[in-house]
């Protein structure tokens, strides 16, 4: 299997048969396991094999078979699913963190791992530094001996900075950190986060692995020690696990997030393109653009410039007016969707934030973040045309 690529391990890695060999992955909707006798109980809560369970908060067979899965296509050793995208990055933190530690940040972050990082590990004694992620001098600065954990996007949400994640990996080495990557942007078709310098990977599931807005879900890839011995034993406790369903709909997920995440990133590109330039938007952001201040890092890292772009309409007034007159984009605050979304991140999913920070991470009130689904790109193309008619 270990020769296999990203799309032939996305199909097949990881699969348990029941005893009717069965060529759809089954679901084990059951939140226990029986024993043969008392001696086995005993024996599998003090050490459970490999393919052994005790109960779906520890583990499951269909959820097992999409952490096998995922892992093999990530290239990690291990993974352990989790109820949301929130559940993986709060879990992920939380698990290696306590009192004295010190955590070192991109400042251009999602809503709520913002409050996570600034509300939630403050009140417990974690001290965060937070810096411009795409500036190396702000890093070195703010990593200390006692720095355990750096954190960032490897693409920010919204404003789509790409990190410069083997330069600040060798940083955050050198100190001894851990190197913790939301991977979300990037995928994991794309991603190659490990094998640049990555020591745990985060994924919110809902997006690209599901890809067709069914589901909650989410992600923690690492080595089997970080994901065994440190975010198990906290998530099993702390109740963050994913449902086997959901570890089902996912499964089937992957079977084709390769032909989706190439196909909306194609779009993306055709579309980034078909907008620059435009005399009604300020701005047109897409890693994809040779335009875009990362664009050579972008395509070093992934390749890709991925399925999502931001464009700014110079004004709240303007992207309300444009937002309201599409008519195949939806307005929603979801991304990696088979259906094309738009968001207005000021005042949805950043709107906590204060202005001055929006400002200072390009979050104005005129910018949209643009997910491109799998409709026609020319269809999705003439829609946002049309809408910028009507500003």
């Amino acid at each position: 299997m270990t020769e296999w690529n990203k799309r032939t391990k996305a199909v097949h890695a990881g699969t348990r048969r029941s005893q009717y060999n069965e060529v759809s992955e089954a679901i084990f909707l059951t939140q226990g396991f029986v024993y043969d006798t008392a001696e086995d109980a005993q024996q599998r809560f003090l050490k459970a094999g490999e393919d052994e369970f005790i109960y779906a908060r520890y583990g499951n067979p269909t959820t097992a078979m999409f952490e096998d899965r995922i892992a093999a296509i990530e290239g990690a050793e291990d993974a352990f699913a989790t109820a949301s995208g929130m559940a993986a990055v709060s879990g992920a933190l939380m698990s290696m963190l306590k009192a004295g530690d010190h955590v070192v940040s991109a400042r251009a972050l999602f809503g709520s791992c913002l409050y996570v990082l600034e509300e939630v590990l403050t009140r417990y004694g974690v001290e965060v530094t937070f810096v411009d992620g795409t500036d190396l001098a702000q890093w070195k600065a703010a990593l200390r001996p006692n720095t355990k954990i750096a954190f960032f996007e490897s693409i920010s949400n919204p404003a789509l900075e790409v990190a410069d994640l083997p330069a600040i990996a060798k940083l955050a080495h050198d100190v001894g950190a851990m190197v913790m990557v939301d991977n979300v942007f990037a995928t994991p078709v794309y991603s190659r986060a490990l094998e640049l310098g990555a020591d745990a990977v985060i994924y919110s599931a809902t997006k690209h692995i599901d890809g067709q807005g069914r589901a909650l879900a989410g992600v923690i890839l690492g080595s089997k020690d970080f994901i065994r011995g440190t975010v198990e034993p906290y998530m099993k406790h702390t109740g963050g696990s994913m449902s086997p369903f959901t570890a089902w709909m996912l499964v089937k997920g992957l079977e084709h997030m390769d032909l989706r995440v190439r196909a909306q990133t194609a779009s993306a590109l055709h579309i980034a393109k078909g907008l620059e330039g435009h005399p009604k938007l300020t701005r047109v952001i897409y890693p994809g653009l040779e335009s875009h201040p990362q664009h050579r890092l972008c395509m070093d890292q992934m390749g890709a410039g991925g399925t999502v772009l931001a464009i700014d309409a110079g004004s709240q007034e303007a992207s309300f007016k444009l937002l309201n007159a599409l008519n195949i984009f939806l307005i929603s605050n979801n991304l990696g969707d088979a259906k094309s979304i738009a968001t207005p991140p000021a005042s949805t999913t950043h709107q906590r934030l204060p202005d001055d920070q929006k400002a200072h991470l390009g979050i104005t009130p005129g910018l949209i973040r643009l997910s491109i689904g799998l409709e026609d790109p020319d269809d999705l193309l003439r829609d946002l045309h049309a809408a910028l008619d009507a500003v």
